[in-house]
């Protein structure tokens, strides 16, 4: 495989006076965008920076991150993105982990971060001190198995961890979402959901190909519809709140959407019923990936044309992984059979930055333990029953939060749902539900407790069940089980 680097100038040089980045404001071209990255990447050399020094960015979606995607490319270095929607006490751990070099940030993000850290605040600033130097290639050796990126993660079992990705994972990821998203460089991409994450690799995607990118700085249903009429987008990213958030919009039907191509669906599990009626809303324009920050995206892809044939399937295994489901003693199971998904291969992160303990921990022989629990039916596809951390065990008996979590999504008063274990004298743990209502909608909790108990085992229904006014949810987009059940817990002492 090639460095990012060189597979960017070689298609910047082929579509030089295509569009390339717009964000309501500003356009820049193929060659614009490499005269700007080539001295973006000259400007971080001339600080002092050396290949592997990591560069960290804070900044919500600007066409700044792309750039500086490009540059940090070009001139060996690690990029380090902080999501801004994080508190500034997770930045400084994540700044100081990974021992940043810089930090390149808008201003208001900055807050009460304390680091004495170099930084070059996104604006005047910025063009000023990136537009003094020249716009030659740098000339440093780098190889596809350097790092290119420490992307840390959510930190739902403790301090976040900063997965190493390379050249070589990155590649593999975007050219994996080529494939699946069945892309072209007459593709338009829009960025609504944070280039901190999941739609930084559609991002390289459209760099590979030549493809035009729309960024837009905050996700709001009404307006992101309207951009897509009329900036005719066609390939998105999206979790799965969004697509819901989207598809609900008022103003959803009135909006010509016919230019919209793929919705790339990941970061967190979707009820099969609510997928159903995105297919049905939509058309069959949905590409679901699933994936890791340290096997970021695509371990698995369910094509568009499938999802609807599959609504309880994530898909089969991407070109470049392997994967396979594991038992207790890390022996493959049988089909149909639940046990960990494991996987390995190119798109497999390096490991955790500065902690081998963790790295031992996750990747053995070459195989990244995933701590989800699945299984694979007979022709191949994935289906994710659960976080191996987050199985409910009562009397000796395993239930899964998704299985129960899926029944209750079936009710049409129903909006979204979280299942976790609580304390239980008698049988070690009981299962409790958290549920939001659709706005205007009632239904008692006996309603929803007799819906499990027609569809589930007895001991699978829930022994209590709380309707509430909102699920907490990572900056991602992804419900915080660990933080409701902690909750709860602490709600009882």
């Amino acid at each position: 495989m090639e460095t990012l680097g060189k597979v960017y100038l070689k298609s910047f040089d082929k579509f030089s006076q295509h569009p390339s980045l717009y964000d309501g404001k500003r356009t820049y071209t193929f060659a614009q965008l490499k005269e700007r990255s080539l001295r973006l990447a000259n400007a971080l050399l001339s600080r002092g920076l050396m290949k592997g020094d990591r560069v960290a960015i804070l900044m919500s979606n600007r066409l700044e991150h792309i750039e500086l995607d490009v540059a940090i490319a070009l001139a060996g270095l690690i990029k380090v993105p902080l999501n801004y929607r994080l508190h500034f006490k997770e930045h400084e751990y994540a700044l100081e982990n990974s021992g940043a070099k810089i930090l390149i940030a808008e201003d208001h993000l900055v807050g009460s971060i304390q680091s004495s850290i170099p930084m070059i605040r996104v604006g005047e600033e910025y063009e000023a001190w990136m537009t003094s130097f020249p716009d030659r290639v740098p000339k440093v050796e780098i190889h596809e198995d350097d790092v290119y990126a420490i992307m840390y993660t959510s930190g739902t079992t403790g301090r976040p961890k900063g997965a190493m990705l390379t050249h070589r994972n990155i590649l593999s990821s975007s050219l994996t979402l080529i494939i699946a998203c069945d892309m072209t460089q007459e593709d338009i991409v829009g960025h609504v959901a944070p280039l901190t994450h999941g739609s930084n690799f559609l991002a390289h995607s459209a760099l590979f190909l030549g493809s035009k990118q729309v960024i837009f700085n905050k996700f709001e249903p009404e307006y992101f519809l309207e951009a897509i009429e009329k900036e005719r987008i066609t390939t998105v990213f999206l979790v799965p709140t969004m697509v819901n958030l989207m598809i609900h919009e008022e103003s959803f039907s009135k909006r010509d959407l016919s230019s919209l191509k793929t919705i790339n669906m990941a970061g967190a599990p979707m009820a099969a019923k609510k997928i159903k009626l995105a297919i049905d809303l939509l058309g069959p324009k949905i590409v679901e990936t699933f994936g890791q920050v340290e096997a970021p995206m695509t371990i698995t892809v369910m094509p568009r044309h499938e999802l609807g044939k599959r609504l309880t399937s994530c898909g089969a295994t991407g070109p470049f992984v392997d994967m396979k489901i594991v038992n207790e003693t890390g022996e493959e199971v049988q089909v149909g059979e639940i046990g960990e998904i494991i996987c390995k291969g190119s798109l497999v992160m390096k490991g955790y930055w500065n902690n081998l303990e963790a790295t031992a921990e996750t990747l053995r022989d070459g195989w990244l333990h995933t701590g989800d629990l699945g299984w694979v039916d007979a022709e191949g596809y994935l289906h994710i029953v659960d976080r191996k951390k987050d199985v409910i065990i009562s009397g000796g008996a395993n239930t899964y939060p998704r299985e129960v979590e899926e029944v209750l999504n079936l009710h049409p008063s129903v909006k979204e749902t979280c299942v976790f274990g609580i304390p239980d004298e008698k049988w070690g743990e009981s299962i409790c539900a958290h549920v939001v209502l659709r706005e205007g909608h009632m239904v008692t909790e006996q309603e929803l407790i007799d819906l499990c108990k027609s569809h589930l085992a007895s001991f699978k229904k829930p022994k209590q069940l709380h309707i509430v006014e909102s699920l907490p949810k990572s900056p991602y987009g992804k419900i915080l089980r660990k933080e409701i059940r902690e909750s709860y817990r602490r709600s009882m002492v």
